[in-house]
Order: C-alpha cells, then structure tokens, then sequence
C-alpha cells in the first residue's frame, strides 16, 4: 500500500470518538468528535462520516481502529475486532470493527487506542528512530501502547499496563480505588476518576501545588520503574488527559530515578531523562494519526 493513500482514522475512546480521513500529520483532510454512547448510535455516527468524507475526498483504502479495551485485534480470531471485557456499560462484546468493515466495504485495522498511539509516534512523532518503548496515556482510564523489537506487543491479546497492582500504603493513601475489576491497580489508583473522587473535586480544578500531583506523580513513577525493568524501553511517552498538568513531568522523572536507585545504568536516565520520560509530539491526534498508521500497515 502506498503511504500516501487516503485512509480513515477512529480513536475510539471511553468518553470520545475522533474519526478523520486523511493519510499523516500533513494531509489532514477531515476530523470530527463526538461523545461515546451507545454502541449502534456511536458506531453508526462514525460510518456517517466516512460515508460523507468519501464522496467528497473520494474512495478510502481502508479504515484503522484504536479503540479501548479490552479487546480483540487477533484477525485469525472469530472475536477479531471485536470490543470484549470493558467495564464501559453497554459496548461489552461489541462487533465494532466488523460494524465498520460490513457498512463500508473496506478493509480494517484494529488494535487498541494507546498501541495506535504508539504507532502514529513512531511514524510521525518522538519515537522515530525507535524500536522499543512504551506510550502510556493517563486519562479517564491508563492504558499502554509498547512496541518491541520494531513491532507492536500483542501476545496472548495485548498489554494492560494500566491494571498492574502497586505497593499502597493505605496509611498515606486510605482510597479504595476506582477499578471495578481491581480496585487499587495502577488505573484505579491513577486515573482522572480516582483522583476526583479521593480529593472530592475534579482533578481539572486542583492547583499545581496541591498534595494531590506529589501523590499522582508517586504511583506513574512506580509503575514506570517497573516497566523499565521488565520492557528495557529507549523512550517512555506520557499522553492523556491527566499529563497535562506541567509540574507532572519534572516531579515524576525525579522520582523515576529515586525508584530505580541506580540499578538501570544508562545515560538516557541517569542524564537525559528530560528526553526519556517525554510528552507525545502529536498532541491530541496522536490517537487519531494512530489510526491512520494502522490503516496503513500491511497485512
């Protein structure tokens, strides 16, 4: 497939969906987001676009997929495409991607949001020139994007770095946690929801300086040192919603070190953490550029 071929794009998120048609950061002919709802409702709003863009754009060559988990991006699989275990209401054992294909005809990509991330960094943004790191995005859930060895890590289905277990000292930190599988596990200590609901107000609204980033920058780094010796990542990228806080990164690349108390001994750590431990470079479309990625990998 040549790589400037059109293609759509889907991030398909717990609250969101960005749908585009275009083929990279460069040519970015239409986008357009609205609220994740039902599944028919929410589906059939994305086939819409695509429907509407392709007479005007002309015809796409295939469809890529990002979507929250868990799910199924194995094509031998007869649950291919599909959305399988979420805890969102009403999406578990979805038929998303095989909705997508049967309305528009077209082949399609799918695999789960954070490893199209990855993938559109690798392509377009801070991971070029890699072959093994990790994209994590904070946001209303955690969930991780890895590649390894120049390929996505897929396996028995694909990584869930957001539900490892952390030490918790309930002491310090006495919040249950948000996950309705786990409880205190990595997303139920660190996501968006579990921050609101332990401070009693948005994380939105907190100020720079409250407790709440001290405690929020503690568990991301945990959760890193731990990927760091497992995965051996050249590059660690921090997207979603709840790194948008600045004071975030400097406050977690210190403890990242502290955590690894000189173990790893690299210079990407030791002495350019500021470029190891790193935003994405695609902002808020490295979902959605993600997709196009995937759109246009070889089968």
């Amino acid at each position: 497939m040549k790589m400037n071929n059109l293609v759509g794009g889907i991030e398909a998120g717990g609250t969101k969906f960005v749908c585009a048609v275009g083929s990279g950061p460069q040519d970015f002919r239409a986008e357009v987001r609205f609220p994740t709802t039902t599944p028919e409702e929410t589906i059939q709003r994305a086939i819409d676009f695509f429907r509407q863009q392709q007479e005007i754009h002309g015809q796409l060559t295939a469809v890529g997929i990002g979507a929250f988990g868990p799910l199924d991006p194995n094509p031998p699989s007869p649950m291919f495409g599909y959305i399988t275990s979420t805890p969102k209401p009403g999406w578990r054992n979805t038929d998303f991607g095989g909705a997508i294909q049967r309305a528009l005809n077209l082949p399609i990509r799918f695999d789960t949001d954070v490893n199209g991330a990855a993938l559109g960094e690798w392509r377009w943004g801070v991971a070029q020139g890699l072959d093994t790191f990790i994209y994590l995005t904070i946001g209303t859930g955690i969930g991780g994007g890895v590649m390894v060895g120049g390929q996505l890590l897929h396996g028995l289905i694909h990584p869930e770095l957001g539900h490892v277990r952390l030490p918790h000292d309930k002491q310090t930190d006495p919040y249950r946690g948000h996950c309705p599988y786990h409880g205190d596990c990595f997303e139920g200590l660190a996501a968006g929801p579990a921050i609101g609901e332990r401070w009693g107000q948005p994380a939105t609204d907190l100020p720079p300086n409250h407790a709440a980033w001290e405690l929020e920058a503690h568990y991301i780094a945990v959760a890193l040192a731990n990927y760091i010796c497992i995965l051996s990542p050249q590059r660690i990228i921090l997207g979603g919603g709840v790194m948008e806080q600045p004071q975030l990164f400097p406050m977690i690349r210190h403890q990242v070190i502290e955590q690894l108390n000189g173990y790893v001994q690299s210079p990407a750590i030791l002495e350019n953490i500021e470029t190891y431990i790193v935003p994405p470079q695609l902002g808020n479309r490295a979902g959605v550029l993600g997709a196009f990625a995937l759109a246009q990998l070889k089968t």
